[in-house]
């Protein structure tokens, strides 16, 4: 039996409600009626739930998903979407203005920062945070220090925690040969294929025409997905953000924001207003000022002249004030200074988030990762490890992490080489153009579109 994951009406709707009450919506009514008919949760950690739905529940789905996007929600004058009313509720915008193109080989230790911190995080991604916790103990790796492995680990410990199916063959430290594909690098690698055809004017559309030509409906996922399907029955972007759409708010915008803020190098604001152009094709709100926080922190960091701290005092200032992912960065930041033991800080963020936020939410990644660079001061070693020994979405948080910390350090040299040598200077990609690419080649590349009139 054939489950396609992330689309499923009936799994669609427990995510929904969850996402409803995070909008200050009021669910309970729907919520009840699909309870009454039976209706499940939504599955915990997987795209799809394990059995098939009767032709009602569907129907009756389809439904409640219609309603519950019709409710009002007391969040809505304090988040809004639109690029304009973002920029008006953030006092402190950033003003418009550019630098030098960062060197190459700051490019390069970019790109390589963002694919080590995704390949720390794929073994582990989906394990609860006990779970992380005990394997990386359990192989003298705690606190972590280097790629996961299995050597040493218990077998009882394995099949409490197995590692991530996908992943396990191809990203433990006994396995690794090169950079094995992952939506982490491939949206990347999008986004440099969408300046090289459009330059940096593109429009949501372009976006949308490229997803359709170049990326395979089956290796996206969530709110990715959604937009492919939302895109083939007739749905145009932005509304493709919010069509059934219950993962708008989570972390696929973010993964995709690095090259808008490595080509608009100190220009926080035309970073941010190339990530919410590239957003609102999947999300809304609290996910589309992630993917502009991440922006604009890159752009600033790519400038070379500014420290972890400057960048995310940027990426804060394109996030409307009073929203939910404003509040998650200023107290996930305060956390990080004021607490000498980083599992600390993670605890205090799962106490506040865990319990209502689906683990790829942006808001608590979001906070993570912010957390994880702070803590570290930019050191990356530290920020990946930290970012992802917090559990939630690792791969991604390990990534974006990686990438900030990774400019930062100014050149690939300056990543320790046991992170770097496994990588052997090579990636695999669902993007056929870039299949087999060197890191070296793709911050050339990158480059070029940073240096663009």
């Amino acid at each position: 039996m054939l489950r396609l994951t992330w689309v499923q009406p009936e799994d669609l709707l427990g995510h929904e409600l969850r996402q409803a009450r995070l909008d200050g919506r009021e669910p309970a009514a729907i919520e009840a009626r699909w309870r009454a008919a039976g209706g499940p949760d939504a599955p915990e950690r997987a795209g799809a739930s394990a059995c098939r739905a009767s032709r009602y529940l569907r129907l009756l789905a389809e439904d409640l998903l219609d309603e519950l996007a019709d409710l009002p929600g007391r969040f809505a004058e304090d988040e809004p979407t639109e690029l304009e009313r973002i920029r008006s509720q953030c006092p402190d915008w950033p003003t418009a203005r550019s630098a030098t193109a960062p060197d190459p080989r700051a490019l390069e230790a970019a790109w390589l920062g963002r694919a080590v911190g995704c390949l720390l995080g794929k073994p582990v991604e989906k394990l609860p945070l006990d779970g992380i916790r005990a394997l990386a103990k359990a192989a003298g790796n705690w606190p972590l220090t280097g790629y996961f492995t299995a050597r040493g680990v218990p077998e009882d410990l394995l099949r409490a925690h197995p590692w991530n199916r996908r992943s396990a063959a191809t990203s433990l430290a006994e396995n690794i040969d090169g950079m094995p594909e992952d939506d982490d690098l491939d949206y990347p690698l999008l986004n440099l294929l969408l300046l090289q055809r459009h330059g940096r004017d593109f429009t949501t559309d372009d976006v949308a025409r490229l997803w359709l030509e170049e990326l395979p409906p089956g290796r996206t996922f969530t709110a990715e997905r959604l937009a492919h399907r939302n895109l083939l029955a007739g749905i145009e972007p932005p509304h493709t953000a919010r069509h059934r759409n219950p993962f708008r708010e989570w972390i696929g915008a973010l993964i995709r924001a690095d090259v808008h803020g490595w080509s608009n190098p100190g220009d926080p604001a035309a970073a941010a207003g190339q990530a919410h152009r590239d957003a609102v094709l999947t999300h809304t709100a609290n996910g589309v000022y992630a993917a502009m926080f991440t922006a604009a922190a890159i752009a600033t960091a790519a400038t070379g002249s500014h420290d972890v701290h400057a960048c995310l005092r940027a990426g804060r200032a394109v996030v409307p004030a009073r929203s939910r992912l404003a509040r998650a960065i200023d107290h996930a930041v305060r956390l990080a200074r004021e607490t000498a033991d980083f599992e600390e800080v993670v605890d205090r963020l799962h106490a506040r988030y865990a319990h209502d936020h689906h683990w790829v939410h942006a808001i608590p990644n979001t906070a993570l990762i912010a957390a994880a660079l702070t803590h570290a001061d930019g050191d990356f070693s530290g920020s990946v490890c930290r970012a992802v020994s917090g559990g939630w979405d690792t791969d991604s948080a390990g990534a974006t992490a990686g990438s900030i910390a990774g400019l930062l350090a100014g050149g690939p040299d300056a990543l320790p080489d046991h992170w770097r040598a496994p990588l052997k200077n090579r990636l695999a990609s669902t993007v056929a153009d870039f299949d087999g690419t060197g890191f070296d080649t793709l911050a050339h590349l990158t480059h070029l579109e940073a240096t663009r009139p």
